[in-house]
C-alpha cells in the first residue's frame, strides 16, 4: 500500500511510501485506518471511481474513489473497486452536493430543475415556513427529491398576530395578505409583539433552522420587535436570515442604513445574522455596503453573507418596495425594470403597477437591477457580490408558475412548456461555476466548491446538527455528491427560456441514492431527507 498525505490549502502530496502498488489519499477528516479496514470486504453499496476528487473541507483536489455504503461516505481513497455498484468518473469532477440555503419553490418540480444544477440540500431559510411541524410532515408524505428544509417565517408570525389571518405560508396566501396592509407599515403593539415572538419559538421549537426576516416586506416594523426576535435568536442559538429593510440608494431609509440596523442587532443582541442575497439587496450601492460587512466581520460580529450571479431579481408584485412613490429616484430604476414573469409584461407607471398589485398581488415579477451585460461598473459590483470572501453562493430560485399564474407542483418532466420562474431556479450554481471559475478563473475550483458547499454547510452548522455531516467528502459524511464534467458544465437557462435544465451535471447522489446517473434523471426517485434542528416537546 501506497500512502499520500494531502497539504489542505494546495492538495499538493507531503510523503510518499513507494513500497505498495494500492494508493490512498489521506487528508485532514479522513482516517487511514478506517480507509485500511475497506480491503478484503465484500462489499455493496456504490464506489465513485477515478474522478477528481474535490473537498474543500479536507483540501483535497487529486483524482481518487468515493465509496458510499448506507447513505454515507464509507472512505475516500484510491482502489476501492468490488462495491454492488461502480460509477466510472474518470475525466469527471467529483464534489460534495451543493447546498441552496436560499430555494423557494420547495417542491419535486423545483427539486428536479436545482438537480441538474448539482444541488443536493435545498434550504428555504430567507421567507421560511409557518406553521413548521405541519410543513415537515407535508413534504415527508408527499416525498422530495432532494433534502429540504426550512427556517420559520417572522413575516406570517406578523401576518397572524396583527391581522388575525391563520393561512398557512404559501406565495398565494403571502400576496394576498399583502391587501391588508397592518402588518407591512404599522409598529406592533406589546400584546402583539409578543404574539409574533410566540409564533416564532413555537416554529423553532418544531425544528425550524432559524428565523426568516422578510424585513423589506414589512418595513413599518420596528426596531423594538426586531430586536426582540434577535434576542430569541439569541437566546435559541440559531442564525436570522434577513432580507434587509430598505434597499435605496439614497438616504434616508437607504441600503446603508438597513446594514447598519443589521450590524446593530448583531452586536447588541450576539445573533447570527445572515444576509440574503447581498448583491440585489444592495443594488448599486454594493461597494458602500461591504465596506460596512467586511468592518463588522473585522470585529468579531456573527454576520455571514450569501449572493447569486445574476444582476436581476424576483419578487411578488405587490412587494411593497414597488409602490413607493419615489420608486424612480430612490433605486435609479424606471417601472419597465419592473417585469412580470409568465408574459413578459414591462410596466410603464406607477398607476399601471399599483392597478397590478391590487388585481394580482401573488404574480412573480422580474426587477432587473444591474446591467451586467452593458455596464462594465456594474459587473464590478456583482463581483463584489459573488465573490465575497467567506460569502456562500445561494440561488433565491423561485417557485415554478404556468401562464395562468399559478404555481406548478406537479410531476411532469421535463417542465411544462409555460412554466416560467427566473433562470437562477435552474442555473444559479452552474453558471457561478462556469463564468466565475471555469471561464474567468476568479477563483479556483476548490474555492468555487466551497461557496458552493462547504461555506453553506459551516453556515449552519453550529445551530443545525444535521448539517455537521454535509458539503464535505470525508467517511462518515452524508452521501450527497455531485458528478460533473467540468468542461461542459453551463447554465442553459435564460430570460426568455426560463425552464432549461443545466448540463454538465453527470450523477447526482442524494443520501447515498442515484438520483441522476448517466445524465438521466429517475422520475420515481424520492431520496430527499429532512433537514431540521431537535424538535422541542411541549
Amino acid at each position: 500500500m501506497r500512502a499520500r498525505v494531502c497539504d489542505p490549502p494546495n492538495g499538493l502530496p507531503l510523503k510518499h511510501d513507494a513500497s505498495a502498488s494500492l494508493e490512498v489519499v489521506v487528508a485532514p477528516g479522513i482516517c487511514l485506518d478506517a480507509i485500511s479496514t475497506w480491503w478484503g470486504e465484500d462489499m455493496s453499496g456504490l464506489v465513485i471511481s477515478g474522478g477528481r476528487v474535490v473537498d474543500p473541507a479536507s483540501g483535497m483536489d487529486a483524482v481518487g474513489d468515493v465509496a458510499v455504503v448506507d447513505g454515507k461516505i464509507a472512505a475516500v481513497g484510491t482502489g476501492l473497486g468490488g462495491a454492488e455498484r461502480v460509477i466510472d468518473a474518470t475525466g469527471l469532477v467529483v464534489a460534495p452536493g451543493f447546498i441552496d440555503l436560499h430555494a423557494h419553490g420547495q417542491s419535486i418540480p423545483a427539486d428536479r430543475m436545482q438537480a441538474f444544477d448539482g444541488v443536493t440540500t435545498t434550504l428555504d431559510l430567507e421567507a421560511g415556513v409557518l406553521p413548521v411541524a405541519s410543513w415537515y410532515e407535508r413534504q415527508a408524505r408527499k416525498g422530495r427529491v432532494l433534502n429540504y428544509g426550512a427556517a420559520t417565517n417572522w413575516a406570517f408570525a406578523r401576518i397572524g398576530a396583527m391581522t388575525g389571518s391563520n393561512a398557512e405560508s404559501s406565495l398565494e396566501a403571502f400576496g394576498n395578505a399583502m391587501r391588508d396592509r397592518r402588518w407591512m407599515d404599522n409598529v406592533a403593539t406589546d400584546a402583539e409583539v409578543s404574539g409574533i415572538l410566540e409564533r416564532v419559538a413555537r416554529g423553532l421549537d418544531e425544528g425550524g433552522i432559524g428565523i426568516g426576516i422578510l424585513n423589506a416586506y414589512a418595513p413599518g416594523a420596528g426596531v423594538q420587535e426586531l430586536t426582540a426576535v434577535c434576542q430569541l435568536a439569541a437566546a435559541k442559538d440559531v442564525p436570522t436570515f434577513t432580507h434587509v429593510a430598505f434597499m435605496s440608494r439614497i438616504d434616508p431609509e437607504s441600503a446603508a442604513e438597513a446594514y447598519i440596523r443589521l450590524i446593530g442587532y448583531a452586536g447588541a443582541t450576539g445573533a447570527h445574522m445572515h444576509i440574503c442575497h447581498f448583491n440585489s439587496s444592495s443594488k448599486t450601492d454594493v461597494e458602500r455596503c461591504r465596506v460596512l460587512i467586511e468592518k463588522a466581520q473585522a470585529q468579531g460580529l456573527p454576520i455571514t453573507v450569501e449572493a447569486y450571479p445574476y444582476g436581476t431579481g424576483s419578487t411578488v408584485l405587490a412587494a411593497a418596495f414597488f409602490s413607493d412613490p419615489e420608486f424612480v429616484e430612490r433605486n435609479g430604476t424606471g417601472y419597465d425594470s419592473v417585469q412580470r414573469v409568465t408574459d413578459g409584461y414591462r410596466f410603464h407607471d406607477r398607476e399601471e403597477l399599483l392597478r397590478a398589485q391590487a388585481e394580482e398581488p401573488s404574480s412573480l415579477v422580474l426587477w432587473h437591477i444591474l446591467d451586467t451585460e452593458n455596464n462594465a461598473h456594474h459587473r464590478d459590483l456583482l463581483d463584489m457580490s459573488v465573490l465575497y470572501p467567506g460569502g456562500a453562493i445561494a440561488s433565491d430560485a423561485m417557485p415554478w408558475t404556468t401562464s395562468d399564474g399559478k404555481t406548478y407542483t406537479g410531476d411532469a418532466w421535463p417542465l411544462p412548456d409555460d412554466a416560467t420562474s427566473h433562470p437562477r431556479s435552474a442555473g444559479c450554481f452552474t453558471k457561478f461555476i462556469r463564468e466565475w471559475v471555469r471561464e474567468r478563473k476568479a477563483v479556483s475550483l476548490l474555492e468555487g466548491v466551497r461557496k458552493c458547499a462547504l461555506i453553506p454547510a459551516e453556515i449552519l452548522s453550529q445551530s443545525t446538527p444535521a448539517m455537521r455531516a454535509k458539503g464535505r467528502l470525508a467517511k462518515d459524511a452524508d452521501a450527497d455528491i455531485v458528478v460533473f464534467d467540468y468542461e461542459k458544465l453551463s447554465d442553459r437557462a435564460t430570460f426568455t427560456a426560463m425552464n432549461r435544465p443545466s448540463e454538465g451535471v453527470r450523477h447526482l447522489v442524494v443520501s447515498g441514492q442515484p438520483l441522476i446517473s448517466d445524465g438521466i434523471l429517475d422520475v420515481t426517485a424520492r431520496p430527499g431527507r429532512p433537514v431540521r434542528r431537535p424538535v422541542v416537546e411541549s
